[in-house]
């Protein structure tokens, strides 16, 4: 492949706040963006030299995003990866190609995979019949959680169960023809993530580890230099970079990871895109997980993945109580605290409309500065 110098155009489907931020980095490098995207003015058409607003399945919309771009990315594995092979098909370079979609958007997959390559991860079984939960509960064991195998983010599609009838209320909830997997529930220290990014050429780069605090299943805190040892950092960037290399992965990605007794590294979740825990690269590194996506597609050296400071990361959720954020004047005079807004108009409770990142000396510090902030905050 030709490298992708700026000037060209580059398409991305999704309009939502990382196709935002990736349209913020990629015009600042020189090129133009162009989004595929149903919803109008959406968190990345506002940034983008333009949104065709149309079903990620539109084929006519599709051959418009082919014939206008040099080389093309998604921004969520949730799209059906026969719209990025309708691209390929049609000679348009994607990254990460359809087959990592296909992997990363199946967890089925995904965990035969991770499973396959050597990689650590939990048990687990399909399951898509009552059968099925008894020799799953038999085999891998409780307490498990019961996920649907497509779909599904934040904690949708899924339940922890404990007991057998805990287990067959949720599969009478989630399968309704949904294919379903089982998988053992692990007693995790932390919940960490890296993201990493993979070159055309093989070159591959991971960033710091990040500890991560969710709630309710929505990533809360991320705080960056995580709060592990340094062989358990080590190695949860090997693994990172190791699922990206076997992956054959071209751009961004994350790899969701537990902490577990020992030191020990157990993969949880592949997203082949920049990552919501990977935030912090914006303020704190000296290239962002978004620029690293640009330089990776376009064929261009990877950037430094290296942390000028410890940070804290903090997603700011709507509450269902208004759409106008209060109090950011008030956080905004901590210096070393950097707010990113994503342009949505309904703050509906739990829907992300934004972010800040503190950063401090420690990441204890950027972690009091980031929690004194969020004291200040609220919706009206």
């Amino acid at each position: 492949m030709r490298t992708v110098l700026p000037g060209a155009t580059l398409g991305i489907l999704g309009g939502g706040q990382l196709g935002r931020m990736f349209a913020l980095e990629a015009k600042r490098m020189g090129y133009r963006v162009i989004t595929l995207e149903p919803s109008p003015d959406s968190p990345c058409g506002q940034i983008a030299d333009e949104q065709i607003e149309a079903d990620y399945a539109d084929e006519s919309a599709l051959r418009r995003l082919a014939a206008s771009c040099d080389v093309i990315t998604y921004e969520f594995e949730n799209i059906d990866a026969r719209a990025v092979e309708f691209l390929e098909g049609l000679g348009k370079p994607v990254h990460p190609d359809s087959r990592v979609l296909r992997i990363s958007q199946d967890r089925l997959l995904e965990k035969t995979f991770l499973r396959d390559a050597g990689l650590g991860v939990a048990a687990f079984m399909a399951v898509d019949s009552p059968d099925d939960l008894k020799e799953a509960a038999l085999k891998i064991g409780l307490p498990a959680v019961i996920k649907t195998v497509r779909g599904g983010y934040d904690g949708k599609g899924q339940a922890v169960v404990s007991d057998a009838a805990g287990a067959a209320a949720a599969f009478q909830r989630l399968h309704r023809g949904h294919p379903l997997i089982w998988e053992r529930k692990i007693p995790f220290l932390k919940e960490l993530s890296v993201v990493a990014c993979r070159g055309i050429d093989g070159t591959a780069s991971a960033y710091p580890v990040s500890e991560n605090v969710h709630v309710e299943n929505i990533l809360d805190t991320g705080l960056v230099p995580a709060r592990i040892s340094a062989a358990a950092a080590a190695k949860a960037r090997s693994t990172a970079e190791a699922v990206g290399d076997r992956l054959g992965i071209v751009g961004a990605y994350c790899v969701e990871l537990f902490l577990v007794e020992g030191d020990g590294i157990l993969v949880n979740e592949i997203a082949p895109r920049p990552h919501n825990s990977g935030h912090y690269t914006l303020d704190a590194c000296v290239c962002s997980q978004f620029e690293q996506q640009v330089r990776a597609m376009c064929g261009l050296p990877l950037g430094s993945t290296l942390a000028l400071k410890p940070s804290a990361m903090v997603n700011v959720l709507g509450d269902g109580n208004g759409n106008v954020l209060f109090g950011v004047d008030e956080a905004m005079r901590e210096p070393n605290l950097v707010f990113h807004l994503y342009g949505k108009s309904q703050a509906a409770a739990k829907r992300k409309m934004g972010h800040y990142t503190v950063l401090a000396d420690t990441v204890e510090t950027a972690l009091a500065k980031a929690r004194a902030a969020r004291a200040l905050l609220r919706w009206g």
